[in-house]
């Protein structure tokens, strides 16, 4: 057993490089798994920065000097951050009681819908697995709503927090984009002067990643966006609040569109029930997934990273459960990480090849 370590140790750690981005990659989970909600506002900062800094390059491209198109580019930031936080959240959040507060009557609604499957579906259904049914869904309302007041009273030291991020998140974007390069200088000094594996990697993750947030974020903005002008078009209750869910179901590759398509569904049905309106708002709705799925996600995304679908599932999945939201986020980038880690790794049995061809 020893020596099979000792082989594959001599095989792939045999350059400081390797032994290097070894020590990294184990630190950098460690620190995700250990104070990752801790590091969460630096990680936001980082994820924003990235998408200011392509309109600060887009300005400075079209003649203006490199502090003003970063200046005009935080400036627009600002303007949508708070925007966004002081306009549209509290708006989700005024519609989000309001729907808790319709859930008895939709319970109801269910009761009565439920009730009538026996009597027209009797080899499918029995009285007693309605009630059943039906005191299981009555005990999860009641127990929804003693966990909504101990988590409101819960979080008034989270809203402190958040009023914290709401400064410090705007602070820290603007060093991320006045002083990337000090900064990027600064962490080189901790490693090897030649490191080609490490700038190889580098290049190709800086570049995936900016463009993964740059257009998952206008991905979200479009997708969300149109789901909002099409659900108050047709008088949906809750439009924005279940246009912010459609906009971030995106994130989730495959599994998010799926997801959120039930709760719009219910709610477009205890509204109209199986009227027209509820035909023309599925109507709407897969139009704007497949619009989203085939037409906006290819044109985002042209240059996709080549993973298979288990693949990115899997990432989800692991990701996720290790780093929550963020982790579902940045899924796809950190699978291509470690797919460009693996096709770049040195191996000595790589340097034979290269030498018998020299």
């Amino acid at each position: 057993m020893l020596e099979i370590f000792n082989k594959w140790y001599r095989r792939y750690l045999f350059e400081e490089e390797s032994v290097l981005l070894l020590v990294l990659l184990v630190a950098a989970v460690l620190l995700l798994i250990t104070i990752g909600d801790i590091l969460a506002p630096v990680l936001a900062a980082i994820v924003l920065a990235y998408l200011v800094e392509g309109l600060a390059s887009q300005l400075q491209r079209r003649g203006l000097p490199q502090w003003v198109g970063v200046t005009v580019a935080f400036l627009i930031f600002i303007s949508i951050f708070f925007g966004v936080t002081l306009g549209l959240l509290p708006l989700v959040w005024r519609q989000l009681v309001g729907l808790a507060s319709e859930l008895p009557r939709m319970l109801e609604q269910g009761r009565e819908l439920l009730a009538v499957l026996p009597a027209r579906y009797p080899e499918l259904f029995s009285q007693q697995q309605i009630n059943q049914l039906m005191t299981l869904a009555q005990a999860e309302m009641g127990g929804l709503g003693q966990r909504l007041v101990t988590w409101s009273l819960a979080t008034i030291p989270s809203i402190l927090v958040v009023l914290v991020y709401m400064i410090l998140i705007p602070i820290l974007v603007f060093f991320f984009l006045k002083d990337r390069q000090v900064i990027l200088d600064w962490m080189a000094t901790f490693l090897p002067h030649e490191r080609p594996l490490l700038r190889r990697i580098w290049t190709e993750m800086n570049t995936q990643v900016a463009n993964y947030a740059r257009g998952k974020a206008l991905e979200i903005f479009i997708v969300g966006s149109v789901s909002y002008v099409s659900f108050v078009l047709l008088g949906l209750n809750y439009a924005a609040l279940l246009a912010l869910a459609v906009g971030l179901s995106v994130i989730i590759p495959y599994l998010g569109a799926a997801l959120i398509t039930v709760p719009v569904l219910i709610v477009g049905y205890f509204q109209w029930g199986f009227a027209n309106e509820f035909y023309y708002l599925l109507i709407v709705y897969l139009i704007i997934q497949g619009l989203d799925g085939n037409v906006l996600v290819p044109l985002l995304f042209s240059e996709a990273v080549n993973l298979h679908p288990v693949a990115i599932i899997l990432a989800v999945l692991f990701f996720g459960g290790i780093w929550g939201l963020w982790g579902v986020f940045f899924a796809i980038p950190l699978a291509t990480l470690i797919k460009a880690i693996i096709n770049a790794w040195p191996s000595r049995m790589d340097r034979a090849d290269t030498d018998e061809l020299e």
